[in-house]
C-alpha cells in the first residue's frame, strides 16, 4: 500500500523519545509522529499519553525523499467545525493609525512645536529624539548628515558622563 500525504492510517506505537513516538504502520513502515503533533494541548512527556504498542490512528503530513514520514495523531481526530474555528479566538481589526505621531515629531502638532526635547523655534523641525535642527535647502548631503550624527553623539556622549560621574565611587564621598 503507497503512502500518501493525507491519508488515515493504523499503527503501533514502537518506540518512545523525548522528542516524540514512532508508529509501525503496515508492511515494516515506521513512521514518527512528533511531540507536537500528539495532542491539542501542551505535552511535556510523551509517555503520559502514549505508551509502548498502544494501537493509534495517524494522519500522513508529510513524506520525505528520503522515506522518512511524518504523523499527527491529533490531526486524524475528527473534530466537529464549531470546535475547529473555536480553537483560536478570533483577532479584532486593527485600529488605523492616525497621522498623529508625524505630527508630534515635525513640529505641527498641537503643541505648537514646542512639545518633546523643549526649545526649538519657528523654521526648526525635530527629528525623533526630539532634538532641534534646521533643515538645509534641498535634500542634506551625506557629510551633513554625518556632522550632525556626530554632533549628537559626541552631546549624548558628554551627558551620560556628566550624569554617571558621581555615581562611580564606591565607600565615601563622591568625588569632585
Amino acid at each position: 500500500m503507497a503512502i500518501e500525504v493525507g491519508t488515515k492510517l493504523e499503527g503501533k506505537v514502537t518506540g518512545i523519545t523525548h522528542f516524540g513516538a514512532f508508529v509501525d504502520l503496515s508492511g515494516g513502515v515506521t513512521g514518527l509522529v512528533h511531540i507536537s503533533e500528539i495532542a491539542d494541548n501542551y505535552v511535556k512527556d510523551v509517555n503520559d499519553h502514549l505508551k509502548l504498542n498502544d494501537l493509534v490512528t495517524v494522519k500522513v503530513i508529510n513524506v520525505d525523499k528520503d522515506g522518512k514520514i511524518g504523523l499527527s495523531i491529533k490531526q486524524a481526530v475528527d473534530k466537529p467545525v464549531e470546535q475547529q474555528t473555536q480553537s483560536r479566538p478570533p483577532r479584532a481589526p486593527r485600529p488605523e493609525r492616525s497621522g498623529g505621531d508625524r505630527e508630534r515629531f515635525s513640529g505641527g502638532g498641537p503643541s505648537g512645536g514646542q512639545g518633546r526635547g523643549g526649545g526649538g523655534g519657528g523654521g526648526f523641525n525635530r527629528d525623533r529624539g526630539g532634538r532641534s535642527f534646521k533643515p538645509a535647502a534641498g535634500k542634506p548631503s551625506f557629510e551633513d548628515k554625518m556632522s550632525r550624527f556626530l554632533k549628537d553623539s559626541e552631546e549624548r556622549i558628554s551627558s551620560l558622563k556628566k550624569n554617571t560621574e558621581g555615581k562611580r565611587g564606591g565607600r565615601g564621598a563622591k568625588r569632585v
